[in-house]
């Protein structure tokens, strides 16, 4: 059987139509002086190219597994521009592999994506960093952040760009790259409610005791304190001209949190008056001290 096998390898191997198919796959065809490419060269990047594409989608599907839907859609239009990164760069190996020069197509290539790299700097951190949010799931929409001193509830996490909407409803449009180099408060990631707190100072010699409970009394009094946690009053310090108190309360609607703050603070002075707890302000004295005998000239 395996000598059977061979004599008929050696018919087809000998016979004409073998070498006319080794011809035309062996057939060179010449773009320039340094580039000739064959037929089975040809075939040899559309296999590899195959391959390539059965790689990149089970990737895909790999990083895309525990994204929802919405993300997948956006992550997507990142990964189709990685795509065709990454079969130019599988053409370019697979064309020096069969034989091609593609020496000065590497060198024009390494000097335009430089170009575009150093030009387009900015917009490729904001992609990048769009992909690592959407990857980990760091923002999700409705949830509240602080970034660079700015607040917002996050109304839509784009590609390049996250859409948030501040207290005094006016749109935040945060550029992707800050995440990088600026520290994020994500506010609402361990839940909605939050702690908050007012801070006040009274005079020496007050009632403490006295304040704490009028403290408590003006934080729990508010619709949007929520009675478990209790609020908690803080002696902070004994401070330059005022003992430091700040009451903790807890809310679930943290977004909203300047409110019930205020209202908490028109409380505290309406009851700090009504016991005649006053509430210190700086005060500095200024002694002017005349020269007697500039005085002396002046009469």
């Amino acid at each position: 059987m395996p000598f059977q096998l061979k004599e008929i390898e050696e018919k087809i191997t000998d016979s004409s139509a073998w070498e006319k198919i080794n011809a035309v796959l062996d057939a060179h065809y010449d773009f320039s002086d340094g580039i000739s490419i064959s037929v089975k060269d040809v075939l040899v990047i559309i296999t590899v190219i195959f391959f390539t594409t059965l790689l990149l989608k089970l990737v895909f599907r790999i990083l895309t597994k525990k994204l929802p839907e919405a993300d997948k859609t956006k992550f997507n239009v990142v990964f189709g521009y990685f795509r065709w990164l990454v079969y130019v760069v599988i053409l370019l190996i697979t064309l020096h592999a069969v034989g091609v020069n593609v020496t000065a197509v590497f060198a024009a290539s390494a000097a335009l994506l430089i170009g575009i790299g150093l030009a387009l700097q900015t917009l490729f951190q904001d992609i990048i960093a769009g992909v690592l949010i959407l990857l980990d799931q760091t923002i999700h929409v409705g949830d509240i952040i602080e970034i660079d001193g700015k607040i917002g509830r996050v109304e839509e996490v784009k590609l390049r760009t996250t859409r948030a909407v501040t207290r005094d409803n006016r749109v935040l449009i945060i550029p992707h790259h800050l995440y990088l180099t600026n520290s994020l408060y994500n506010w609402t990631q361990n839940g909605s409610t939050t702690r908050e707190g007012v801070s006040v100072g009274v005079a020496y010699g007050s009632d403490v005791q006295l304040v704490k409970k009028l403290l408590l009394q003006a934080a729990s009094s508010h619709d949007m304190v929520l009675k478990h946690p209790a609020p908690t009053v803080f002696f902070e310090d004994f401070g330059e001209s005022s003992l430091d108190f700040r009451v903790m309360f807890t809310t679930n609607d943290s977004f909203q949190a300047v409110f019930p703050k205020s209202d908490i603070r028109f409380e505290i002075d309406r009851l700090f008056r009504e016991h005649n707890i006053s509430i210190p302000f700086p005060q500095r004295d200024i002694h002017i001290i005349q020269n007697t005998s500039e005085a002396n000239l002046k009469e």
